[in-house]
């Protein structure tokens, strides 16, 4: 029989979850901003006037959720404001791309959420890095939970954005929950498509082997033996650059250059795969009734799941699907030009559908 630890995906290794010394080098904008926030702008104090964080905790089914909300200049709390909860990356925190939507969402005039998943980032939850989807998919209906009940917020004015593997999460969850009156999804990627078929449909000869290394690993698991991981706890400088596909490649940078940040990681427990790849952001997207925006970069190699999901929404209201132009998947996480075209969109929809 071949061995549980071998390679599951096409670029996933399955290692160690120790950080190597090396590693640390890149957590330095964590450490230097007191809220622990990388991206670019982020806010370094809370002034009067101007658009503030405010770290708070919460449970959602036994586990203790950890967010930031993000209130508007001169947010007065005995006013009424739309909220956005924002639902990050796969193996993304709310310190990164979230966080500088959440940031920029606020400075538009929203009360906004971003929480780490459970299992992962500073949230509570065990096994650490556990992913399935009807976790990612609780944790958007209980950002919905906390923030319709924050001291300004109107709760029949919510909306919902979700980037990448959170933009899956989002479609999925917006189907039941319609305190979400506005949905979007930005540079929106399809988890349990991809884990069962690999990226770009790589992996079509390989999906029951994948299942049966991860049923494996659950038995282990439930036998009182290791837990294992798939991903990537760390990577050097030449394996990122003979990466072949922009996603992962610009990811790599991201997550473990740029951006990155102690609590943010690419590992999920291998077991978590009996889940993902039995599920799709689609099934049932026809669910959707409320107004709808899909974004994605022109350039992103992760596009064609966009393209698949948005003529599946067919009861959505006012649908869009808006092209970021020149943008790949990671670009529009944080660089100005495309993270402005987002805003500006997200901004003029949001207005009109709240």
């Amino acid at each position: 029989m071949k061995k549980i630890s071998s390679i599951i995906a096409l670029v996933t290794l399955i290692i160690s979850t120790d950080m190597t010394n090396a590693q640390s080098q890149y957590h330095k904008k964590a450490e230097q901003n007191p809220f622990t926030l990388v991206y670019d702008g982020a806010i370094i104090k809370n002034e009067k006037g101007k658009v503030n964080i405010h770290p708070v905790k919460y449970n959602l089914n036994g586990i203790e959720i950890a967010a930031n909300v993000y209130t508007p200049a001169d947010y007065d709390a005995s006013k009424k404001y739309p909220a956005v909860a924002v639902a990050h990356p796969n193996g993304g925190i709310k310190e990164q791309t979230a966080g500088l939507y959440a940031q920029r969402l606020a400075e538009a005039g929203y009360i906004t959420i971003a929480a780490d998943a459970a299992y992962q980032g500073a949230s509570g939850g065990e096994p650490r890095h556990t992913d399935k989807p009807f976790f990612r998919v609780e944790d958007i209906h209980g950002m919905a939970d906390y923030i319709s009940q924050y001291p300004g917020v109107d709760a029949n004015r919510l909306g919902v954005l979700g980037i990448c593997g959170g933009g899956g999460y989002t479609l999925k969850a917006a189907q039941s929950d319609k305190r979400f009156k506005a949905v979007a999804t930005l540079s929106m990627f399809n988890s349990g498509k991809v884990r069962r078929n690999g990226f770009q449909n790589s992996q079509l000869n390989t999906i029951q082997e994948r299942i049966k290394q991860a049923s494996d690993a659950r038995a282990q698991e439930a036998a009182g033996g290791e837990i294992l991981f798939s991903g990537v706890a760390s990577i050097t400088d030449e394996e990122i650059a003979k990466t072949p596909t922009d996603l992962y490649r610009e990811g790599y940078e991201y997550y473990y250059r740029t951006h990155a940040h102690p609590n943010s990681t690419f590992l999920y427990i291998t077991s978590s795969l009996m889940e993902l790849m039995t599920w799709d952001a689609t099934d049932e997207i026809e669910l959707i009734d409320q107004p709808l925006l899909m974004m994605a970069g022109s350039k992103a190699d992760t596009k064609y799941m966009t393209d698949e999901a948005f003529p599946k929404a067919i009861n959505a209201k006012n649908k869009e699907l808006y092209l970021i132009e020149g943008g790949t998947h990671i670009q529009t996480y944080w660089k100005p030009e495309y993270v402005n075209q987002a805003v500006k969109k997200l901004t003029e929809f949001l207005g009109k559908n709240l």
